[in-house]
């Protein structure tokens, strides 16, 4: 099964299970330092200055955005939405094109991204909080739409913030989660493996139904000019959703956190996370450029 992009840059093929079966396995175990909320609050401190004007165009476009929110249905400016992980509110932009941003909620851990968000005159309305998203500050049943995007990456334990996606949603619900997809080519699965986590599209899937959702659906997305390419992994890859048919908690039983910030960490070891972390991820800076450059020499129709 192949999967092709439209216009905007997402994938026209919608599909409940992955056909990346031949796709080299994910490390369960891998060094992954910014997958951790501390180093990851820190890495945003930095970032968030250029977030929207310098690391999200090679990553996540408009088109892509408005591509990747389109299965979760935001039919009604009346639906209560949450943006988990929303950062600089740049998917909530997309989300007040169909809600009021009265019934909006963005949620981030980190307070330097919501500042660039609450400059944003088009999310004036909209409740800007900071939280966790393994652990939401919302009674049970509460939200029609449950949105992240660009933040499961940095959940250390990502099953534990899909429960928590549909806990807070109402029946009949439906989350709407957007983040990376693992690469299969040797140095761009380094540099992941390095970086933070990188999903593969079957393990969305399996968190979404352990969870407790059904109807659980994928939909592939890439910025247009990678022509379709998955090999070097890409940080926004894919759309997955589900509806939640049942009132209440997921019945699903996890342990404790596998992270808890509360706890003092040793400074030294803190800070080689950090670096090498961020060094690692500069890769992903460089490598939609160089499909950009691709895709302008290649002749259109042949692979790149």
């Amino acid at each position: 099964m192949v999967s092709t992009y439209g216009p905007g840059g997402g994938a026209k093929l919608r599909c409940a299970a992955s056909s990346s079966a031949a796709a080299p396995a994910r490390p369960v175990k891998a060094p992954r330092f910014i997958q951790h909320k501390k180093e990851a609050f820190w890495f945003y401190r930095f970032i968030s200055v250029a977030y929207d004007n310098v690391f999200n165009p090679g990553h996540f476009t408009e088109n892509m955005r408005d591509d990747a929110l389109e299965p979760a249905d935001l039919y009604s400016s009346h639906l209560k939405v949450v943006d988990v992980g929303g950062g600089t509110g740049f998917t909530t932009l997309g989300i007040v094109k169909h809600v009021d941003p009265e019934n909006v909620t963005l949620l981030d851990q980190s307070p330097h991204q919501l500042e660039k968000a609450r400059q944003k005159v088009a999310l004036k309305g909209v409740t800007i909080m900071e939280g966790d998203a393994e652990d939401l500050p919302f009674p049970t049943d509460t939200f029609d739409r449950y949105v992240s995007a660009g933040s499961i990456e940095y959940w250390p334990d990502p099953q534990r913030g899909i429960k928590e996606a549909y806990r807070v949603l109402k029946f009949g619900g439906t989350a709407c989660v957007i983040g990376p997809v693992y690469p299969t080519f040797w140095l761009s699965r380094f540099f992941a493996d390095m970086w933070m986590l990188f999903p593969q599209e079957e393990e969305y899937i399996e968190w979404f139904k352990k969870a407790g959702f059904k109807d659980v659906k994928l939909k592939r997305i890439g910025p247009k000019w990678y022509r379709g390419v998955r090999r070097h992994g890409l940080i926004i890859g894919c759309s997955v959703t589900g509806v939640k048919r049942e009132r209440g908690d997921s019945s699903l039983e996890l342990g404790p956190k596998a992270e808890d910030v509360s706890k003092p960490v040793n400074p030294i070891t803190f800070l080689f996370r950090f670096l090498i972390g961020t060094i690692c991820a500069a890769y992903y800076v460089l490598v939609p450029i160089y499909m950009w450059i691709k895709d302008k020499i290649v002749p259109k129709g042949m692979p790149i």
